[in-house]
């Protein structure tokens, strides 16, 4: 008798595993399909950028700001840092999305000296995709296709150039 109610608790016991395991499954399938996100650059704190001014040379600029996260590539009139920041929505099946954006752009003379300073946020620039090393531009893009069959339908017989009768080597 005894034999027969732990199998009998067995058999109820097995549902229930399914169902738990069922359970881990999903949850751990939700969990990964989370996005992640993730803080990306050095954007220097609030207080610090406050005492930033007009006229500091680039070593006190450096020991108040840290190092920049990137310098102007061309240095005509005087040298330029970015410190940039960016937020980055990571989803599973959609890829990135730059949530936020900070720059703080600041210019310097020819004599290493600031000249001025800005914050610019996301709103202000148009995101470009370095990795691809694609440009988006405006317009139509022309495929193969509608290179071939671009003239389709705008023949005029009879039109100057057109093909049609009255031209040359008729």
């Amino acid at each position: 008798m005894m034999r027969q109610s732990q199998s009998g608790a067995n058999k109820l016991h097995r549902p229930l595993r399914k169902v738990t395991l069922l359970v881990a499954a999903l949850a751990l399938t939700l969990v990964a399909c989370s996005p992640v996100i993730d803080h990306r650059g050095y954007l220097p704190r609030g207080q610090d950028v406050q005492k930033l001014q007009v006229g500091m040379s680039k070593t006190e600029v450096e020991a108040l700001l840290g190092s920049p996260s990137t310098t102007a590539t061309v240095n005509t009139s005087g040298d330029s840092y970015y410190y940039v920041s960016s937020v980055v929505e990571q989803e599973p099946l959609f890829g990135a999305e730059v949530q936020d954006r900070q720059v703080i752009a600041v210019r310097f003379d020819i004599e290493d000296r600031v000249q001025n300073f800005a914050h610019y946020g996301l709103e202000d620039g148009r995101i470009v995709d370095f990795i691809s090393r694609e440009t988006p531009t405006e317009g139509r893009e022309a495929s193969l296709i509608r290179e071939f069959f671009g003239n389709l339908g705008k023949f005029t017989p009879g039109a100057p150039g057109g093909g049609g009768g009255g031209g040359p080597g008729r």
